[in-house]
């Protein structure tokens, strides 16, 4: 053990110092997640206030299923972790027909109302914001969308989102269609 040609004790298994891990690589989701709004709230106590973090996270794995969650914790990464599970639990099918989406629809959740209609082959996704998020998370490369009524609240509008693309209906195709 006094051998001063014995350095195990001294080994790098550190990735700050230049070493290795001694666990095996992470996996990586098949979700991919964007942070859509992040505050810090506080509820008044007797003793003061007490801090905590409220996390909007989307999730979606850009062919078809997305979702959105919202959550609270004491740190930002409990907030976002917490918030990623939520919105996992509640993913949505979105109908795509050729990158876009079948129709028009439009919806309503307090005070947002979105406008989101489909666009030919090429024009891209025309939206701001958490309409924007939503999309490219959705896998939808050609969209036009329009906050109605605008609000500055992000997760009115990521639900009303939510609930515009839930309102989405495959059409039934003609044999026409079926072919091209």
């Amino acid at each position: 053990m006094n051998n001063p040609n014995n350095n195990s004790r001294f080994q790098k298994t550190d990735n700050r110092r230049g070493g290795k891990f001694n666990r095996p690589p992470k996996e990586k989701s098949e979700f991919d997640s964007r942070m859509l709004d992040l505050a810090r709230v506080a509820r008044v106590t007797k003793g003061g206030k007490r801090f905590s973090f409220r996390a909007t996270m989307v999730v979606g794995d850009g062919k078809g299923r997305v979702g959105v969650g919202v959550a609270q914790g004491h740190d930002v990464q409990q907030a976002m972790e917490k918030s990623t599970q939520n919105a996992k639990k509640r993913l949505l099918r979105v109908v795509i027909v050729k990158g876009t989406i079948p129709h028009q629809v439009t919806f309503k959740y307090h005070s947002a109302v979105v406008m989101i209609k489909p666009s030919p082959m090429g024009s891209g996704v025309k939206a701001g914001g958490p309409v924007r998020v939503i999309a490219k998370l959705a896998g939808i490369s050609n969209i036009t969308a329009k906050l109605i009524e605008r609000t500055g609240n992000k997760i009115n509008i990521a639900r009303a989102t939510i609930g515009a693309l839930g309102q989405l209906k495959q059409h039934a195709t003609s044999p026409s269609q079926a072919n091209s």
